[in-house]
Formats: structure tokens, sequence, C-alpha cells
């Protein structure tokens, strides 16, 4: 079943809904600071999870007391969709958890 791209419009109205979240280079981002490493560390592993469960997968940088994250839909040319959205919302609800701010 193939993915359909949001629209600008809908784009704009989602990342409403997600406080520090934004479009770069058509991707969906947001980075993360933490309390350290190890927590660091916890919140990519929990994201991947998330990832395996959605099987939607971003690209997820781990820095020291940091990670990022940027997603688009391969499937639909690079574009973002709803697919995007959902993943970054799983994210959004777990990452307070973790001491991400």
């Amino acid at each position: 079943m193939p993915t359909e791209p949001l629209s600008q419009k809908e784009i704009e109205d989602r990342l409403r809904e997600l406080p520090g979240w934004s479009v770069e280079n058509d991707r969906l981002t947001r980075a993360y600071r933490l309390g350290d490493h190890f927590a660091a560390t916890a919140l990519v592993v929990h994201v991947a999870q998330i990832q395996q469960e959605l099987n939607h997968h971003s690209d997820l940088t781990l820095g020291y007391d940091s990670v990022a994250l940027s997603v688009h839909t391969h499937s639909a040319g690079g574009a973002l969709t709803e697919k995007d959205f959902e993943l970054a919302e799983r994210v959004q609800r777990i990452a307070p958890g973790h001491g991400a701010r």
C-alpha cells in the first residue's frame, strides 16, 4: 500500500502539534539534550524499538548527551507522510521519560 505525501498545509498543521520539531531539507527533524551519555543511549534504544514496531526508520545521531532524528518516507519519493509524523509523535511522548529536553 503506497504512502501518500502530505500537503504543505498538512505538514504545517501537524508541526504545530510537535513543539521542537521542524522541517529541514525536506526531512522532519528534532534534536534532544539529555543528562549524560547513558541517558542519550537509552533514548536511542527506545526510539529504535518504536521504529521496529512501526517498520519506519529515521536517521539517528547519538552524541555524548544528545540525540538527533531526521526522517522522511523513501517509498513516497523522500516526501513527508503520515508515517513520519506518527514516528515523531511516539518519540515526543517517550522522550521526557528519559529526561530529554
